[in-house]
C-alpha cells in the first residue's frame, strides 16, 4: 500500500446527500479515504440505504483495495438515523428502566441484525458514560444511568447484542462524558477529577467492557487536567489514549475519535491538526464527518508528518494493521445480499414495543390520579428540541400534546421549549374547567420556564399529571403531590406506550435510573 492508501484507511467522512457526492467520490479516488459515516440526511428508506451501502462498497473497494467501514449513530431512543420502515429500539435509559439487562442484549441484537442487512457494519454505540451530572446537556438519557455498575451491565449486553447481530460496537465516550455541563459539539468541556475518582465511576464501564471483549472505543473531546497536564483533550492526549486506555486498562482494540469537526476541537486546535495529533496520541481512526476540504488538508498534513518524522511510520502502520484486522471480521463479508425482510419486521417491532412497555416509570401517584378515566382533558407540551447535534432530526409534524389528544380525546396545547410569558397565560386559561391536565416537560431542568408553568398549574389545580418526556430530573422540581411519570424519550413508540399507561391498559413498571 502507498502512504496515501495507509492514511486513507484511518479516516471516516460523510456527504450531505442520499447518493455519494462528487466531492466524496474524489476523496475516495484521489485521497483513498476508506470509511464512511451516515447521517439521517443520507437515509430515506431501507431499500435506499442498502443500495447506497452497496454503491459505497463498490466505490471504496475499487479505489482502495479494501472494503469500507460504514458507520452510523444508531443508539436507539433520541439518537437514531434509521427511517420508520426500520426498527428503532428504545434508548439506553429507557432500556435500563426495564430492570432487565437481557433487554439491552435484545435491543442490540435487533439493531445489529437490521444494520447488517442494510450494509452498515459499525454502530457508534453503546454510550457507556455514567450520567453523574444532572445538568449534562449532551448525554442524559443516552446513558444507562448514574450507577457505574448498572451502566457496565447494560452497556456490555448492548455491545454483545450488536456483535451477535453482525455489527462492530463502539463504546463511547472515553474516559467518560457523563460529568460535563458543556456539549463538546459546541465548546470544550473540562472534568477536574483525579484518576482515582474516575476509576470509581466513569472508567468502570470501560474497564468492565474491555474485560468482556470490547473491540472498539471512541474518545471524547474533554479536558482532564488532573490526568493530562498539557492543555489537550482526551482525543489528542497520548497520556489518556496510550497511557490510560491501552496500557493501564489493557485495551487492545480499535480506538476511534469523536468527530473532529466538533467545536471542542475545531475552534481550539483545528480539525486537520487534531486528526494528526489524535493518531500520534494513539487513536487508530479519526472522524472528519462533513467537510471534504478538511479531509484533504488532514491527509496532506499526515503525509508531510510521516515524511518529516513527526508521525512515525510504525505508529501509522500499527493503526492501519488494526483497521484491516477488524475489517476482515466485519467488512469483507458484505451483507447486501441478505434478505431485507428482517428490517422492520413484526418480530423486531414487537420486541421493541415490549421493551418500551416495561420502561415507563410511575414515579409517584399520591392522589391516585391514574388511570385517567375522563375525556375533558388538556395536554400541554412542546416539540422535542434539537438540543445537541448528535440527536435525530426533529419531525415538527409530531408533538406530544396533539398526539395525546388524538389518542385520548380532549385538547392539545403546544408551547415553546423555552416558553414565553404569554405561554403561561395561554396554559392557565386553557386549563380552566378541565378535569385533568397532562403536562409534558422536555428537559425542563434545563428549560426552566416549562417547570414554572407546570408548578403554577399545580398551585391552581389539583388535577395535574406531569410527564418527563426526556430526562427524569424534571420530576425533582415538581410539586410532590402531583402524579409524575418518566418516559425517558420523546418518540412515537414511547408516546404510544404512555397512552396505554394513562388508559390503565398496562402498568407503569419501569424504574428511575438516576437520582432525582
Amino acid at each position: 500500500m502507498t502512504l496515501r492508501q495507509k492514511i486513507g484507511q484511518l479516516i471516516f467522512t460523510g456527504f450531505p446527500s442520499t447518493t455519494p457526492s462528487q466531492e466524496f467520490i474524489r476523496l475516495v479516488e484521489e485521497y483513498k479515504v476508506g470509511n464512511v459515516i451516515l447521517f439521517s440526511y443520507n437515509i430515506t428508506s431501507a431499500p435506499q440505504v442498502r443500495q447506497l451501502c452497496a454503491d459505497l462498497q463498490r466505490l471504496v473497494g475499487e479505489h482502495t483495495g479494501n472494503p469500507a467501514f460504514i458507520s452510523v449513530d444508531q443508539e436507539g431512543g433520541m439518537v437514531v438515523r434509521l427511517p420508520r420502515d426500520c426498527t428503532n429500539v428504545p434508548g439506553a435509559m429507557a432500556v435500563a428502566a426495564t430492570n432487565e439487562p437481557k433487554n439491552a442484549h435484545i435491543a442490540g441484537e435487533i439493531t445489529g441484525r437490521e444494520l447488517s442487512a442494510l450494509g452498515i457494519n459499525i454502530n457508534l454505540a453503546p454510550t457507556v458514560d455514567v450520567n453523574s451530572n444532572p445538568a449534562n446537556p449532551v448525554i442524559g438519557v443516552r446513558s444507562y444511568g448514574d450507577n457505574p455498575q448498572d451502566v457496565s451491565t447494560y452497556g456490555i449486553e448492548m455491545m454483545r447484542g450488536l456483535n451477535s447481530g453482525g455489527v462492530m460496537a463502539v463504546l463511547k465516550h472515553f474516559p467518560g462524558h457523563g460529568d460535563t455541563a458543556v456539549d463538546s459539539h459546541l465548546a470544550l468541556p473540562k472534568v477536574d477529577k483525579s484518576l482515582e475518582e474516575l476509576e470509581q465511576t466513569h472508567l468502570l464501564p470501560f474497564q468492565n467492557a474491555i474485560n468482556n471483549g470490547a473491540e472498539a472505543v471512541m474518545t471524547s473531546h474533554i479536558l482532564f487536567p488532573q490526568i493530562e497536564k498539557e492543555n489537550k483533550p482526551a482525543t489528542l492526549s497520548k497520556t489518556i489514549i496510550t497511557g490510560l486506555l491501552k496500557e493501564r486498562l489493557g485495551f487492545k482494540g480499535l480506538v476511534l475519535t469523536d468527530c473532529l469537526e466538533m467545536n471542542a476541537i475545531k475552534e481550539h486546535y483545528g480539525t486537520a491538526r487534531g486528526a494528526l495529533e489524535a493518531i500520534k496520541a494513539g487513536a487508530d481512526m479519526v472522524f472528519i464527518s462533513h467537510s471534504a476540504d478538511v479531509v484533504e488538508e488532514a491527509v496532506k498534513l499526515m503525509e508531510a508528518a510521516v515524511n518529516s518524522g513527526e508521525l512515525s511510520m510504525e505508529r501509522l502502520e500499527e493503526a492501519q494493521a488494526k483497521v484491516l484486522q477488524y475489517k476482515a471480521k466485519y467488512a469483507w463479508n458484505s451483507n447486501t445480499d441478505m434478505d431485507l425482510s428482517v428490517v422492520g419486521c413484526t418480530a423486531h417491532r414487537t420486541e421493541a414495543a415490549r421493551i418500551s412497555s416495561a420502561s415507563i416509570a410511575l414515579v409517584r401517584d399520591k392522589r391516585k390520579q391514574l388511570p385517567v378515566s375522563c375525556e375533558n382533558l388538556l395536554f400541554v407540551g412542546c416539540h422535542a428540541s434539537h438540543i445537541t447535534n448528535v440527536m435525530s432530526l426533529i419531525d415538527k409534524g409530531f408533538n406530544f400534546p396533539e398526539f395525546m389528544a388524538e389518542k385520548l380525546g380532549g385538547e392539545g396545547l403546544l408551547i415553546g421549549t423555552a416558553p414565553e410569558p404569554e405561554d403561561m397565560e395561554r396554559v392557565l386559561s386553557a386549563a380552566k374547567g378541565k378535569d385533568t391536565v397532562v403536562f409534558g416537560t422536555y428537559n425542563g431542568h434545563l428549560f426552566k420556564g416549562q417547570l414554572e408553568i407546570l408548578n403554577r398549574l399545580c398551585r391552581e389545580h389539583d388535577n395535574v399529571i406531569a410527564v418527563a418526556l426526556r430526562n427524569p430530573y424534571d420530576i425533582g422540581a415538581i410539586d410532590e403531590q402531583v402524579a409524575a411519570i418518566a418516559t425517558y424519550e420523546y418518540t412515537p413508540l414511547s408516546l404510544e406506550t404512555l397512552v396505554k399507561v394513562l388508559k390503565g391498559e398496562i402498568p407503569a413498571t419501569g424504574k428511575v435510573c438516576v437520582k432525582i
